[in-house]
């Protein structure tokens, strides 16, 4: 990034805190910030343009040059895109205590907004009400989530209400997990019509994820959206649902689609699943059903291999491993699904420690991971955004169409990143490491990344009111 020596005529050149030129002008102006020398995705082309951050946290964006604020920041022909946005974040085990931590390393992948629609919580008011207290990195949100649901309460009546009134308190959507909770699908069926009755999505982690039945799932989730009307999202394609069968299973969602059904789904790169030894994938039999030995499994966070012994004590602990990588070969499944209209990126994932933590790594690294797979097997970085911003926006409308768009008014979340160096770094053995080629992120046109280090919170809630 170069320095722009022009403007020491009519203002002062700052120090840079971390790399990133800034101009400081003493002339009044309603423009806090202005990133110049990026590239911008900007009516259906590439253009270098001038995005500016007004006082109000929204964008207002011109050709190069144009626009003049407080604070001017080269940056020198990065990416500036619209903040990354995670349907699928993950932190619903102990978010009181971890969600700090979880928001750091989602930002520092990009994200901007981060919700938590595959789980969420079962207590909507509440919820909100205790992290409304709280100060935040980035936007959070999170649907009625019907495992917890199903704890509570035992009578079908009493668990439909709760959904409802969730709802009513502004949850995002419904979502329901029925391989970990296998639910009548008369009930599922009745959860998928209040999602409809109030226009938002219903999220769906598929019933089967063995290789002989994992295409009854997708069909049941085609099923639910005829039968409901709601727009339904397959959780994690590629883990369950397409894992043996992806072009089968594609076919079917792009086909109900054509029907007028409206289906998506999303995946994230990693070749490789990862899920919590006591959850029901690992019930008696789970060696013969994905092929796999104790050895095979490694406890996320230190990598270490387990025997059968160990496998016995970390299930009581209900720690968290990996199988292999190549388990899930990215060029039979993933890639399949990125090519889809209707894929899009959701992680799945979220840190919750300080230091070498027990999640997947996706929970720190998905979106540089992302991209870098994308641009890898050559699909135009144009389209692997829209799949973490447009696409997002339009499974969840209207929340979020302010958002996720570079245009003059709309809400100042962007992520600057470099195109070259843009990828995840967090591994099995240590997750706990931020992501390569995200240089500034703003929330709310609040600058909240840069470079390696946290700043301020700027994150808001997203949620329905008066619902």
């Amino acid at each position: 990034m170069k320095r722009r020596s022009f403007i020491a005529s009519v203002g002062v050149l700052t120090a840079s805190i971390l790399g990133v030129p800034r101009i400081s002008f003493s002339q009044g102006t309603t423009l806090k910030t202005v990133l110049r020398g990026g590239r911008c995705f900007y009516q259906d082309r590439w253009q270098t343009m001038d995005v500016g951050i007004d006082i109000s946290g929204r964008m207002v964006v011109a050709a190069t040059g144009t626009l003049e604020g407080k604070e001017i920041l080269d940056i020198g022909n990065k990416i500036i895109s619209p903040g990354f946005i995670d349907i699928l974040g993950d932190n619903t085990a102990n978010p009181i205590q971890t969600y700090s931590i979880f928001e750091k390393y989602k930002v520092s992948d990009g994200v901007t907004t981060a919700l938590q629609m595959h789980g969420g919580s079962g207590e909507t008011a509440s919820y909100y009400k205790t992290f409304g207290a709280k100060p935040h990195f980035i936007n959070y949100g999170v649907s009625t989530a019907v495992m917890r649901v199903r704890y509570a309460t035992t009578d079908f009546a009493d668990r439909k209400r709760k959904v409802e009134q969730c709802l009513g308190e502004g949850a995002l959507g419904v979502s329901h997990s029925i391989e970990y909770q296998p639910t009548p699908y008369e009930e599922v069926l009745a959860y998928a019509r209040l999602a409809k009755r109030y226009e938002r999505p219903l999220f769906l982690h598929l019933r089967y994820s063995s290789e002989s039945q994992e295409l009854y799932g997708v069909d049941e989730a085609v099923r639910l959206a005829k039968e409901s009307g709601a727009r339904v999202h397959i959780d994690h394609l590629h883990s369950t649902g397409g894992t043996f069968h992806m072009e089968d299973a594609l076919t079917k969602i792009r086909t109900a689609n054509n029907e007028g059904l409206e289906i998506t789904c999303c995946v994230y790169p990693y070749s490789y699943w990862a899920t919590y030894l006591h959850s029901t994938r690992f019930d008696e039999g789970w060696q013969q059903r994905y092929g796999l030995t104790y050895h095979d499994l490694q406890l996320v966070g230190t990598g270490e291999h387990l025997t059968k012994e160990s496998f016995a004590k970390y299930r009581a602990l209900k720690k968290l491993v990996a199988v292999p990588e190549g388990t899930m070969p990215l060029g039979k499944s993933v890639d399949l699904a990125l090519k889809e209209d209707f894929c899009m990126i959701g992680s799945d994932g979220g840190i919750e420690s300080a230091q070498r933590a027990n999640n997947h790594p996706r929970g720190a690294g998905c979106f540089a991971t992302s991209l870098r797979h994308g641009i890898n097997i050559g699909i135009p970085i144009e389209e692997m955004l829209s799949k973490i911003t447009t696409m997002p926006v339009q499974l969840m409308r209207p929340i979020l169409n302010d958002r996720a768009s570079i245009r003059t008014g709309a809400i100042a979340d962007l992520t600057v990143f470099n195109r070259d160096t843009i990828d995840g770094s967090a591994t099995v053995a240590n997750p706990n490491q931020v992501s390569k080629g995200i240089e500034l992120v703003f929330v709310n046109g609040g600058l909240a990344y840069e470079k390696g280090t946290i700043h301020n919170h700027h994150g808001t809630s997203i949620r329905y009111s008066n619902s």
